[in-house]
């Protein structure tokens, strides 16, 4: 079961799953903060796995409305766990980078500190520690700046206003771990068919600033955008970000899960999108 179908990576699992029954839910069928609801949902369908993807994401629109943040991601994320604990089910919860500070300077691994500095990041967080206390078997696969079709992200963004514009401002003070939707998903169903439990951490490969990634993103358009670096200060947001979000792939080697580079994904992700 697949919950957060109709997002940009719910779309990406569904497409990509093959040879077993997969059940997608929306947000039309199911809202997680219905407790009574999630549990007919899954008991009705009684899934060997649950993959929850459906989230509150935007992380500056959590800033201004952090109640919605934690009845969704967190309070949420909870009641489907005990509704997986009644039926059995083992339950795969997609959390973030954002749980991190960001102070760092060597990839983050899976039993570092969490310690989030906005909204979004306490909310998942919050909902890792209360699930691992209602279902200490679960999976929490966290992953970071994640990108593909169906759904708005970066490498869409700057795709699209490079498309008129001369030069765009890119942050160059950020370093983190792009993550296509089609190779997070596919670690995602080896992690669930290797019966994986505790946190891991699922990116792709190899590590760089925003900058970096939209100067890759443009070269490989075939724009010829400017791309200018420029700091965190100067493009403030609500939200703070994590000035340092790479996440070890140690975790993953157990259950013998690969993931390709970001270099490998952006080309597979622009044929995709018909660049």
């Amino acid at each position: 079961m697949i919950i957060g179908a109709t997002g940009l990576l719910g779309k990406a699992l569904t497409h990509e799953w093959s040879g077993d029954e997969v059940v997608g839910l929306g947000s039309r069928d199911v809202d997680i903060r219905d407790a009574d609801r999630m549990r007919e949902v899954v008991e009705s369908h009684r899934p060997d796995w649950i993959v929850l993807a459906a989230a509150y994401t935007n992380v500056d629109d959590c800033e201004t409305h952090p109640d919605l943040a934690l009845a969704v991601n967190r309070d949420g994320a909870v009641n489907v766990a005990q509704a997986a604990k009644q039926t059995g089910a083992k339950l795969l919860f997609l959390s973030s980078d954002y749980v991190f500070d960001g102070k760092k300077t060597s990839p983050y691994e899976t039993e570092d500190a969490r310690n989030p500095q906005s909204v979004y990041g306490r909310s998942k967080a919050e909902a890792e520690v209360r699930l691992l206390d209602v279902l200490p078997e679960c999976c929490i696969a966290r992953t970071s700046w994640l990108f593909g079709t169906g759904g708005k992200c970066f490498p869409d963004t700057i795709l699209k206003l490079a498309a008129s514009r001369p030069a765009l401002d890119v942050v160059n003070d950020q370093r983190g771990c792009p993550t296509y939707s089609v190779d997070l998903s596919r670690a995602i169903i080896q992690l669930c068919r290797n019966h994986a439990s505790g946190i891991v951490h699922v990116t792709n490969a190899g590590e760089c600033s925003w900058f970096d990634f939209a100067c890759e993103i443009v070269k490989g358009g075939g724009l010829a955008t400017e791309i200018r670096p420029v700091s965190s200060q100067q493009m403030a947001r609500p939200a703070p970000r994590p000035a340092y979000s790479v996440l070890s792939p140690k975790s993953l080697r157990p259950y013998g899960v690969t993931v390709p580079t970001w270099q490998d994904a952006l080309p597979r992700y622009l044929r995709e999108r018909g660049n």
